[in-house]
């Protein structure tokens, strides 16, 4: 999401996550005020190898209850990163004005890109240290290529660790979508992300298409 009307409008769908874009080379990159929002709606920054300071610079700034790690961080990093959210938790630094955001946990997704192929053995080491995995399209993009992958590939998840689809899911792609969650042994796709295939320009989404996808859901 970018631009505030925008992000009112489709709040008032009632989505679970909304992402904001911290990454400058984005199209998409956020740089404005989050208007208020539904308790219910998780406000997701998205960061790429982003220094710890500045992604919990943002999360004070924003109050952001979800991150999306788009980049190739690595686990110490984000068990840096986690040691460093408790640590401004402590009240020390943050004071009592967001001292109570500052004890929520912050979920952390770990994006990882998909192709033709994927090695599932990577994710061993991420399992301990994030709460969901998020599978994209492997292109010349950081996100929003607009591109599925193969999501067959997914059959052969072995972990119990839940994680959102991604990659070019459009409209016409919802009984995919359900066919792929029904043959499913285990409910480990816990949602589905949608971005390019609803917009009209990069950061603004097309409210019509977004209520039909709703509704098809």
């Amino acid at each position: 999401m970018k631009y505030v009307e925008n992000i009112e409008q489709v709040a008032a769908l009632q989505p679970d996550y909304m992402g904001f874009i911290f990454y400058e080379k984005s199209k998409r990159n956020f740089e404005g005020v989050i208007p208020k929002l539904s308790k219910s709606i998780k406000k997701t920054g998205v960061f790429v190898n982003e220094h710890l300071e500045i992604v919990s610079s943002f999360v004070q700034k924003h109050q952001l209850e979800a991150i999306q790690l788009h980049g190739d961080e690595s686990v110490n990093y984000i068990i840096a990163l986690k040691a460093l959210f408790r640590e401004r938790a402590s009240g020390v630094i943050t004071g009592l004005k967001n001292a109570a955001h500052a004890n929520k946990d912050i979920e952390i997704i770990k994006v990882f890109g998909v192709k033709d192929h994927f090695d599932f053995d990577i994710l061993k080491p991420y399992e301990e240290v994030v709460d969901f995995f998020l599978f994209d399209t492997k292109g010349k993009e950081r996100g929003g290529n607009g591109v599925k992958f193969d999501w067959t590939l997914l059959k052969s998840y072995p972990y119990s660790k839940p994680f959102f689809l991604s990659g070019g899911i459009g409209l016409e792609d919802v009984d995919e979508v359900s066919s792929f969650l029904q043959g499913q042994e285990s409910p480990t796709c816990f949602a589905i992300d949608v971005n390019s295939k609803f917009e009209i320009e990069p950061g603004i989404k097309n409210i019509e298409k977004l209520k039909a996808l709703k509704k098809k859901i």
